[in-house]
């Protein structure tokens, strides 16, 4: 008999598994999936490259903008009921995108799915924190960095497939079904809260105390490092080593695929050794492959970046799966969404910060704002100045991952 109700445990955990890995893998396809469609929107509405731009920029900042918004509804209305409207809004966006008879409808649909994709973000992290067992955590937090990889790997390879067969719209239309079967999975399977009485709204700065605040801190430097290899990289590697562009497509691929099988390993290593340990050897690895990507490329070339990569991407899947369980660990069961929202809310700030003021970086470093015409050691010194920095950052995170371990120590 108890093993009989053992395995029903198991097999309800695996379906709210699922659930919340396909809730974050939409979120992440929506994110990737409509860039390589750019350059058919601009033939399609007649339109500057400057206005289909916006096509991926109003996403991504509905996204950042509702994030924490996302986590302190599910806070205060449930956490499941908000991921099922945030199911319901992401279904209707994805089809309001694949019916748009205008540049503008289509905007303003993809604002309005980036909405959606923030509460399918915040609120699948606070879910599976919620649903998973204490020894089980981060192996939890590492399967949603690995769907959230894959997400974003996955969106470029099956918007090509689809833009030749069924044009643009057909990027948009395979998001509907995706989202009806994650929107009827999240209705059944996942379990039933008790109805929440409207509480009062809880402030930011009683959830967000120094321990937190470190793990925010962190999360941006992280992330800028990150997003600085997927903005540099495609030009290093064309311009500064002279890959053509299948070539070029193949070695940015590395990174994400390794991301995809490090995620759940990383984990299981949270579970087994601790938060705080694992985040130190994942900044560790950062610092080491941002270094390495200053130096190493520009000596060896092509094979030099590829072992660069091979360093810093477990590195950043130890660190994400270590600080969102540490994030997570103390944290009041009604303030989870919050605090999920927090996470996402740092990680695309330092998403905007790598490709903004890192990007100014790289520019700077080449010395022309024009790079076609950049000579190839003027694309080297713009890499080498640029994660020079990145490698400091790294450093000023372990720092201040150093720090706080202290006062820990010393309040105890």
């Amino acid at each position: 008999m108890e093993r009989s109700s053992s395995g029903m445990a198991e097999t309800a955990q695996t379906g709210v598994t699922i659930t919340l890995a396909l809730a974050m893998l939409l979120a992440a396809l929506g994110t990737s999936i409509a860039n390589i469609a750019m350059p058919t929107l601009v033939e399609a509405f007649s339109a500057p490259f400057a206005q289909v731009q916006a096509v991926v920029v109003a996403y991504l900042a509905a996204l950042t903008v509702c994030v924490v918004i996302a986590g302190r509804l599910g806070d205060r209305r449930g956490l499941k009921p908000m991921l099922v409207a945030g199911l319901a809004v992401f279904a209707l966006a994805s089809l309001l995108c694949a019916i748009a008879p205008s540049l503008l409808l289509l905007i303003g649909a993809r604002a309005l799915q980036g909405v959606g994709a923030a509460f399918l973000m915040t609120l699948a992290m606070a879910l599976m924190r919620q649903t998973a067992s204490e020894a089980r955590v981060g192996r939890a937090m590492g399967l949603l960095g690995t769907v959230s990889a894959l997400g974003t790997a996955l969106g470029p390879s099956l918007g090509g497939l689809l833009i030749p067969l069924t044009g643009w719209r057909g990027i948009f239309w395979v998001q509907v079904p995706l989202a009806i079967v994650a929107l009827i999975l999240a209705i059944a399977m996942l379990p039933a809260e008790p109805v929440k009485e409207r509480a009062p709204a809880i402030r930011l700065r009683s959830v967000v105390n120094r321990s937190l605040a470190s793990n925010l801190l962190v999360n941006i430097l992280v992330a800028a490092v990150m997003m600085t290899t997927l903005v540099v990289g495609p030009f290093y590697l064309a311009l500064g080593l002279g890959l053509p562009a299948t070539q070029v497509g193949f070695v940015m691929a590395i990174g994400p695929v390794i991301s995809i099988f490090s995620g759940v390993p990383s984990g299981r290593l949270v579970d087994a050794r601790g938060s705080h340990r694992v985040l130190a050897i994942g900044l560790a690895l950062l610092a080491t492959g941002a270094l390495l990507l200053a130096f190493l490329p520009n000596g060896i070339g092509v094979v030099g970046y590829v072992l660069s990569i091979i360093v810093l991407t477990p590195g950043y899947q130890l660190f994400q799966a270590a600080n969102n369980t540490a994030a997570l660990a103390d944290v009041a069961r009604d303030q989870r969404g919050t605090v999920s929202g927090l996470l996402g809310l740092s990680r695309n700030i330092g998403l905007i910060v790598g490709a903004s003021a890192m990007g100014a970086v790289f520019a700077f470093g080449v010395g022309m704002e024009e790079f076609v015409r950049a000579t190839p050691s003027a694309i080297a010194s713009g890499m080498r100045l640029t994660f020079l920095l990145a490698a400091a950052m790294m450093l000023a995170a372990i720092a201040v991952t150093v720090g706080r371990s202290n006062s820990a120590k010393r309040a105890r």
